[in-house]
């Protein structure tokens, strides 16, 4: 195997690993009660209303862009010449804030079944915005949140070292 195919096997195992995490901890939050932030079905419903469908279309989406975004990433460390768990934790970190207060709130404006804070719910808008910091969702989402993508950040930093 070349280097090249090397790393790519690295990166999608690594990217595996840490979407598979991420995932988990995000389910967690929410049967333990902890968040109702739910990206399966953010995603999921942008392509349709049928809730079932969404969850598992969302689902498999969601695995696929934690995948995708696992590349970036590497190419982040590859920038950096260095990666280790701590970094990956800081970029992780710096991933959360981003999706909180940029693509979380911005998300009612482009997504057709996200309610709006100024419009509320129409028939097709029945989802409810996350708002910043997504704390409609519940105010431990935050949290959460930073804490899971803090973590897939880690374990892509510690995939990723090659010390």
């Amino acid at each position: 195997m070349t280097l090249v195919e090397t790393e790519i096997v690295r990166i999608l195992l690594w990217g595996f690993v840490a979407t598979l995490t991420l995932v988990s901890v995000n389910f967690a939050s929410q049967n333990l009660g902890w968040s109702r932030l739910n990206f399966p079905i953010l995603i999921g419903t942008l392509f349709t209303a049928d809730r079932s469908a969404a969850n598992a279309l969302g689902f498999v989406f969601y695995v696929l862009f934690g995948w995708f975004i696992s590349f970036f990433y590497y190419l982040f460390f590859a920038a950096v010449d260095g990666a280790n768990w701590w970094v990956g934790a800081l970029v992780g970190l710096v991933h959360g804030v981003l999706l909180l207060t940029v693509v979380l709130p911005l998300l009612p404006y482009v997504h057709p079944r996200i309610a709006t804070e100024y419009d509320g719910p129409t028939e097709l808008r029945r989802l409810e915005p996350p708002g910043f910091l997504a704390l409609h969702y519940g105010h431990h989402t935050p949290l959460v949140t930073l804490g899971a993508q803090v973590l897939y950040g880690a374990v892509l930093g510690f995939g990723f070292d090659v010390r």
